[in-house]
Order: structure tokens, then C-alpha cells, then sequence
């Protein structure tokens, strides 16, 4: 019985030669864009955890006044008159410190200035190992998310550069200070920043430390999501309270997510 065999034959047409071509450069290039991609994510995380070291440097080096521990001497005004009242001890002593006494009732007199406004907190000037320079305003911390940072002073003109160290005051006046200090920071994936803002829920503290060594908790009050170009969140009408706001990034950039504290009496 005779068998016939048939064979399939491919004819390989210019066509199918094009085809064939195109296949292996968007293989090729589907390739590369992968390697990009994957090195650009590892050039930014190690750019955001290089960041995060020189924050954390700022952090350990600012310099924060602290109070004076008080002493045994009481100076107060009534009626415009000047009181300087000794403990039981110190009256008791046939002699009388008078270059001490004339100091106490200096600082005293100084630290009524400061509180009157005539003195405002300075911002301090920091320059990193690498010999880079920041302006410090002072340190927010919100233990419940572990978030612990400097807040850099700077203007618009570089503070999308200087949002990479940290988190920057956007406005207000003074931080401690009667009105709406308002804070900004990224939003990193990675949790650093306000990475964690999100999480925050109404009743939890908020601590600002200002450069004079004040330390002012503040209690959140409320939380919401709003577009780029609503700033009403940064208004200083606060009916003569002490307010912060913090300001991150949400939904991939397209909105911001705003934190409202006061301070707790």
C-alpha cells in the first residue's frame, strides 16, 4: 500500500521577515524599560533613605533652649509695682544677694518681653557634614504614628528641594504661637515623612517643640481630603487659639490630605 507523505511547507515572505524584526525590538525594548524602571526605584529609595539620614542629623543637632530650673526667689508685678518675695530661708539671712537679685529681676523683665511678642523665635541655621545648610523652626512629633521631625524654614523658591530633607513650615507665624502653623511633607510609600499621616484618628497628639524649649501639645480635632487649590485649611483666623495643620499628599498626588489640631489646655 503506498503511503503519501505531505509536508507543510512555510514560505518566509518579506512581510513575515518585518514582523519578525519588530517583534525582537519590542522584546528588546520591553526589556530595558523594566531595567530602567527597577533602577529608578532603587536610585529613589536610596535617595529617600540618604534624605532621611540628613533629617535625622538635623534632628539630633538642633539646639533647643531649655527653661531655667526656678530658684527660691518670687518676682511677679501687682499693680505695676514690681514684688520680689524670698522664702523663708532666704529672709531669714542677715545679708541679701543683691548682684543675684538684680539678675533674677533682669530675666525676669526679659522673659515679659519675649512674652509680649517683642522678641520672635529665631530660626536656626544647620549645615550638614555634606555642607549643605537648613533653616530650622523646630521639631513635630506625633507618637502614635513614630513620626519625629525637624521643621525646616524655608520660601517658596526651594521648597521642593528642601521637602526631600524633611518637613517644611508652609505658613503661619511663630510655631507656638497664637494662629495656624501649617506643616507639609511628603508622602512616601515607604512610611518615612508623612508616609503614616493617614493613619492619624481624631484625639491624637500632636507635640511642637519651638526653639525656646516650649513644648506645646496639640489635640486633633478633625481630618479631611481636599483639592490642590483649596488653601482655606491654611486661614489664621483660629478666634485667638493656638492651632497646627499638617499637609500631605493622597490618591497618587491628585489631592491633599489635611490633619487640624489645637492646643490642649
Amino acid at each position: 500500500m503506498n503511503q503519501i507523505l505531505i509536508t507543510e511547507k512555510l514560505y518566509v515572505t518579506p512581510e513575515l521577515r518585518r514582523k519578525k524584526k519588530m517583534y525582537k525590538i519590542k522584546f528588546f525594548l520591553s526589556v530595558f524599560l523594566v531595567c530602567l524602571l527597577f533602577s529608578y526605584y532603587i536610585y529613589a529609595e536610596y535617595d529617600r533613605n540618604k534624605n532621611e539620614e540628613i533629617s535625622q542629623e538635623i534632628l539630633s543637632n538642633i539646639h533647643i533652649i531649655a527653661p531655667e530650673e526656678d530658684d527660691d526667689t518670687t518676682i511677679r508685678v501687682e499693680d505695676n509695682v514690681l514684688i520680689v518675695m524670698l522664702d523663708e530661708q532666704e529672709a531669714n539671712k542677715q545679708e541679701i544677694n543683691i548682684t543675684k537679685l538684680a539678675k533674677d529681676v533682669e530675666e525676669y523683665i526679659q522673659n515679659i518681653e519675649e512674652q509680649s511678642g517683642e522678641e520672635e523665635n529665631s530660626p536656626e541655621v544647620y549645615t550638614t557634614d555634606s555642607g549643605a545648610t537648613y533653616t530650622t523652626d523646630g521639631i513635630v512629633n506625633i507618637p502614635s504614628l513614630g513620626i519625629n521631625y525637624p521643621v525646616l524654614n524655608t520660601d517658596e523658591a526651594n521648597i521642593d528641594e528642601i521637602l526631600k530633607i524633611s518637613v517644611v513650615k508652609f505658613w503661619g507665624g511663630d510655631p507656638n504661637e497664637v494662629g495656624n502653623y501649617v506643616i507639609v511633607g511628603h508622602n512616601y510609600k515607604n512610611k518615612k515623612m508623612f508616609g503614616k499621616l493617614s493613619k492619624i484618628n481624631k484625639g491624637d497628639k500632636v507635640e511642637l517643640t519651638d526653639l525656646k524649649g516650649r513644648t506645646v501639645t496639640y489635640e486633633v480635632y478633625d481630618t479631611y481630603v481636599v483639592s490642590p487649590e483649596d488653601t482655606k485649611c491654611t486661614s489664621q483666623k483660629t478666634n485667638g487659639k493656638k492651632e497646627i495643620t499638617l499637609i500631605t499628599c493622597t490618591n497618587y498626588g491628585t489631592q491633599r490630605f489635611v490633619v487640624k489640631a489645637r492646643e490642649v489646655k
